[in-house]
């Protein structure tokens, strides 16, 4: 038979490539699984660490806000009916008939009835209250207490807010409770913004549906469809950048937010947290700042109008910005409203009498970051010996200051005035000036000015621009004569005549006075209010160079000053604050008295951290101080001050000296009245000549000042041990009342002249040689 044939194995048919890849993707996605689950959960890890990391610590900077110094309103302050108004104006407060609200006032004559805010200070806590202010005369009154029905003795009005220390991030933000929150402000959100917020775990994909369809409705966007749980998060965590890497970013971090905090707290944030609008540099954030912002009133103030304007600023502030595009903003709230009755939050007449009120905006609500800023450069250098910079500008601190903005503006307006004049009259460009107010009794800072511009940053030329001071020496030299009381009195005749002064290893120096006259022998007050530089070289190398050092060390400068004979006459750079603490010592009568411009600092739950009080110490014999003031007096009166009383009633005694440096370099005047003192320079930044001498240029800027802010004539406090004797000018002997030339002048006790004038008569040549036989 024959052999069957062998049967071939059977084979399996070869894999497609489809079939390949799917087992590639297949092994791919089994190894793989772990590692990107381990990406999937330490992405979720790291959102996690994220939110708690900054939700659960200090969740916002908080600017530290800087005010002047509150005004006090009582009965016989010299204030009347405008200024207050101004000050109400600067305050943001409403010119309002209906006094709707707080922070409102109306005028009536000379009368205004204001309805105040509550205001925590730094010793107590201010009421809201009603209150009636009458005028008469550039004077108070009186003042009543409208809710109490009594005259009330001094109302403090809250202080102005002149700037605030900001971190790199220019954000500020009143921070409120959800309890502070008005229910319809909530009904409004929720009505616009996020229907479901207590019902979705932060997002709602029912919330986005119902927004696109009640968008195409009406034609424009309504509604949104992020939850406030995702713009919170937007506002909080994320930039702005559309990216869909963002936008899953906002979706995982919503619902982490969502599983670990409870939904008022998310609320609470959100309230503080979203973005309103912008005031220049400064970015408004959050319900509260935004009421105050928009409406100068509280979020427990705001009608349903201004609720409803708010809301609708969530969408979009400079989109909807009232005061850039009021019919935008108008229409957009009515939107708000319309939706909020479709809720049932608030009924159709309700929304329809909203409607016909106005935007009710502020007239001007734009607030300088730095509304000061030599004075706010001063500030922060104060603080910072005791507080880190970080703590200024983010622990929302609260600082007090001593700037009294009435004063501060009577010295821009003079500065104003006065400047383009002096550069005329100069023939000099361009001029610079810097400037100095303080209280006499407290070294307290009221005004600053560190450039022409108030506005201007950068060089602060109040702190930093060390000028020779030239005649602003000269109480210096005399003063320390005058402490000797046994070899100086201000009868002690001076030479005023020609001297070489030798110094080794330099040429001689020769000291001219200014109107290049000598002047012969003249009694020592007299010296100096005529600003003889000859008699005071005299006197002061008499006295020591280096003596009159120590006491310019001993009136409060701590710079060293090189011992040559031209520190004399002012051959020392100082800056206008340097200089104001130097004459502020002769004003506080012989104590050093530390200028300062802080009164308190707060913390931002209301505790007082510190408080700057009055601080001095005893450092030159006020009986001495006495004579040098009496002498600066007479400058004003009979000296180089005179000019002064041009600006200042005639019986309105000052004290003072100019200043004026070598080819008219520097202009300078430092004086003080009964309750301020002040210090003004004028120059150039170049330190080419200004062309003016002190009584020329800055005397006009501090008598105009003067003129405007004091109201308290000089009366200088006479010590025990001094007495006051009638000298006859002539002769330098003691006099009668009645003797033609006689001058009264104060004298330590025992230190007076002892020979007696004949009135009117010169006295003999020995006679005459024998002043000055034991001085030179």
């Amino acid at each position: 038979m024959p052999r069957s044939p062998r049967q071939a194995p059977s084979r399996d048919p070869a894999p497609s490539p489809w079939q390949r890849l799917t087992v590639w993707l297949r092994r791919s996605a089994f190894y793989a699984a772990p590692f990107l689950l381990a990406m999937l959960v330490a992405y979720l890890a790291y959102q996690d660490y994220a939110i708690r990391q900054q939700f659960e610590g200090k969740r916002w900077a908080l600017p530290a806000h800087v005010y002047a110094a509150p005004t006090e309103v009582f009965a016989g302050s010299h204030l009347d009916a405008g200024q207050l108004q101004w000050l109400l104006d600067e305050l943001k407060f409403r010119n309002d008939p209906e006094l709707a609200a707080q922070g409102a006032y109306v005028r009536s004559g000379n009368e205004i009835v204001i309805k105040t805010r509550p205001f925590q200070f730094w010793d107590k806590a201010e009421p809201a209250r009603g209150i009636r202010v009458r005028f008469a005369g550039g004077r108070v009154a009186g003042v009543e207490d409208l809710d109490a029905g009594r005259s009330l003795p001094l109302l403090r009005l809250e202080p102005i807010q002149i700037g605030s220390f900001y971190p790199a991030l220019k954000e500020d933000r009143v921070l409120i409770k959800l309890s502070q929150a008005p229910e319809l402000l909530l009904k409004a959100l929720f009505a616009t913004e996020d229907r479901d917020f207590y019902r979705h775990h932060g997002i709602s994909l029912r919330g986005i549906l119902r927004a696109v369809w009640a968008n195409l409705r009406a034609g424009g966007i309504v509604q949104g469809g992020s939850t406030l749980t995702q713009q919170l998060v937007k506002n909080f965590f994320l930039t702005s950048e559309r990216t869909w890497w963002r936008k899953l970013n906002e979706i995982v971090m919503a619902l982490i937010l969502e599983l670990r905090y409870p939904k008022d707290e998310i609320l609470e944030a959100y309230l503080n947290e979203i973005y309103l609008g912008q005031d220049g540099a400064r970015a408004i954030h959050g319900f509260g700042l935004a009421s105050q912002y928009y409406f100068s009133r509280s979020l427990g103030e705001l009608e349903l109008h201004h609720i409803a304007l708010l809301v609708s600023l969530v969408r979009g502030p400079s989109h909807y910005d009232p005061f850039k595009w009021p019919d935008k903003a108008r229409k957009r709230r009515n939107l708000v409203l319309d939706a909020m009755v479709e809720q049932g939050y608030i009924s159709a007449e309700e929304a329809a009498a909203a409607k016909q009120k106005p935007l009710d905006v502020v007239d001007n609500p734009h607030q300088a970051i730095s509304r000061y800023p030599a004075f706010l450069d001063l500030i922060r250098r104060q603080l910072q010996e005791q507080y880190r910079p970080e703590d200024l500008t983010s622990e929302g601190l609260r600082i007090f200051t001593t700037l009294d903005i009435s004063v501060q503006r009577r010295l821009e307006e003079a500065v104003a005035a006065h400047m383009k004049k002096l550069e005329t009259q100069a023939r000099s460009a361009p001029l610079e000036v810097a400037a100095i107010v303080t209280r006499r009794a407290t070294g307290e800072i009221v005004a600053l000015l560190g450039a022409r511009d108030p506005e201007a940053s950068g060089f602060n030329r109040a702190l930093d621009a060390a000028r020779q001071i030239g005649s602003l020496y000269k109480p210096v030299v005399y003063l320390t004569a005058l402490e000797d009381s046994r070899r100086y009195t201000l009868a002690t005749p001076l030479l005023d005549t020609a001297i070489r002064v030798k110094t080794p290893g330099s040429a001689a120096w020769i000291p001219k006075n200014y109107d290049n006259r000598e002047h012969g022998a003249v009694p020592l007050h007299w010296a100096l209010a005529h600003s003889y530089n000859l008699a005071t070289v005299r006197l002061g190398l008499s006295v020591g160079v280096a003596h009159t050092a120590k006491t310019l060390h001993r009136l409060g400068i701590e710079r060293t000053v090189e011992m040559v004979p031209s520190l004399l006459l002012g051959a020392v750079a100082l800056t206008p604050f340097e200089v104001a603490q130097m004459y502020q010592t002769l004003a506080s009568e012989g104590f050093v008295t530390p200028l300062r411009g802080i009164q308190a600092v707060v913390s931002q739950d209301g505790k007082t951290l510190q408080r700057y009080g009055l601080k001095v110490r005893q450092s030159i014999d006020p009986s001495a101080v006495y004579l040098i003031n009496v002498a600066l007096r007479e400058v004003m009166r009979e000296g180089t001050g005179k000019p002064a009383y041009a600006y200042l009633p005639p019986d309105f005694d000052a004290a003072g000296k100019t200043g004026t440096t070598n080819d008219l370099r520097d202009s300078w005047f430092a004086g003080f009245t009964g309750d301020y003192l002040g210090v003004v320079w004028v120059g150039r930044d170049d330190n080419q000549p200004a062309r003016l001498t002190g009584a020329q240029g800055a005397l006009k800027i501090w008598a105009a000042t003067m003129r405007k802010v004091s109201r308290e004539p000089l009366e200088l406090e006479q010590p025990d041990d001094v007495e006051w004797v009638w000298i006859d000018r002539a002769t330098g002997g003691r006099s009668e009342q009645s003797c033609p030339t006689a001058v009264r002048l104060p004298f330590i006790t025992g230190s007076a002249p002892v020979q007696v004038s004949s009135c009117g008569a010169p006295a003999a040549p020995e006679a005459d040689g024998a002043w000055f036989r034991d001085l030179f």
